[in-house]
């Protein structure tokens, strides 16, 4: 474990320091309200804890409150009303103005937070500086992989190759909070898996608390440890990513035996192929039950966490929302 060191930079791009372990995260009864009178509020009341040492998937529809969030975290904002803590375990702080914490936050945006008028160099130039943990020879690599010419300036990259350089600043930053909001959208196919393969293999190695805010919810949901769902700028869950999958399951068999075994169910999806069906519901399945359908010749698998996201985030569907708004809907 590395010690918090025990006096803080007055400086940011100061001499490096060791870094600290991985930040927590606290959000408590947050509202963000862009104008004055504002009617839909970018976060709602929001409250959530993103463990340390973590990768938690960040996941909301357009306009959920995602960057929202991320911005409070890095101290880009502050919140309207509630708090935001971040830091060590035990030691959170309010991170908006704070020189420590914010120089342990790295948050990589969609855009990549890069200087578009200078060359590539120079914002890596800036973030070696500014980040006490960034590993020049990692970013080197990756630049290599992802073929990013840092003689060029990002206004006349590609969006890809902006995306990319994005991605090298987050992972090479080796930041206690590492936040990435949609920042790998402009990549090919190729470079995003290129990207998610580094992330695993250097958090293994360094571990830190990764924020990872994605629309391809297909692509990245093998990463995360931790799920937050944002909807209309309210959190619909917290959770760890097993519990989350584990509120849905999927039958799949006889198509007779299958309905039978799904009846009174929330059925989420439904295919058919000749005379075997497959039946994906929304809700536990208790250990007796499961039991019960694999005896009848039933195969029972997990649901993926996009299924269950567009479900919970479905506009107007009866039941959306928390556990604790769904009880008292009832």
């Amino acid at each position: 474990m590395t010690a918090r060191p025990a006096s803080r930079p007055t400086d940011p791009t100061g001499p490096a320091l060791p870094g600290p372990e991985p930040f927590a995260a606290e959000v408590r009864d947050v509202v963000v309200r862009y104008a004055r009178g504002d009617d839909a509020p970018a976060l709602d009341h929001a409250t959530l804890t993103i463990r340390p040492g973590v990768i938690t998937g960040l996941l909301g529809r357009n306009g959920a409150g995602k960057t929202t969030l991320a911005a409070l975290l890095a101290a880009f904002r502050r919140p309207t009303s509630g708090s935001v803590r971040v830091g060590l375990p035990g030691e959170l702080e309010d991170p908006f103005e704070n020189v420590w914490t914010t120089t342990h936050t790295q948050l990589v945006r969609e855009s990549g937070d890069v200087w578009e008028s200078d060359k590539a160099r120079d914002t890596l130039a800036y973030y070696a500086d500014l980040r006490p943990r960034w590993d020049a020879d990692l970013a080197a690599r990756l630049l290599d992989e992802l073929e990013v010419d840092v003689r060029r300036k990002p206004s006349e990259m590609s969006r890809g190759k902006r995306s990319a350089l994005g991605a090298v600043i987050g992972l090479a930053s080796r930041a206690p909070l590492t936040i990435f909001d949609e920042v790998y959208l402009g990549m090919d196919a190729p470079s995003r898996y290129a990207f998610y393969d580094a992330l695993v293999a250097d958090y293994a190695e360094h571990p830190r608390t990764v924020l990872l805010s994605s629309h391809l919810i297909t692509e990245v949901e093998r990463l995360f440890e931790d799920v937050v769902i944002i909807d209309r700028g309210r959190v619909l869950l917290a959770e760890n990513a097993d519990d989350v999958r584990a509120r849905g399951v999927s039958l799949t068999g006889p198509a007779d035996v299958v309905e039978r075994h799904a009846a009174g169910r929330e059925v989420l999806a439904r295919q058919r192929l000749g005379g075997t069906a497959q039946v994906t519901l929304f809700g536990t399945f208790a250990d007796d039950e499961r039991a019960a359908a694999v005896e009848a010749g039933l195969e029972v698998g997990a649901v993926p966490v996009q299924d269950l996201f567009v479900h919970l985030t479905r506009t107007g569907r009866p039941g959306a929302g928390t556990d604790a708004e769904r009880e008292e809907a009832r």
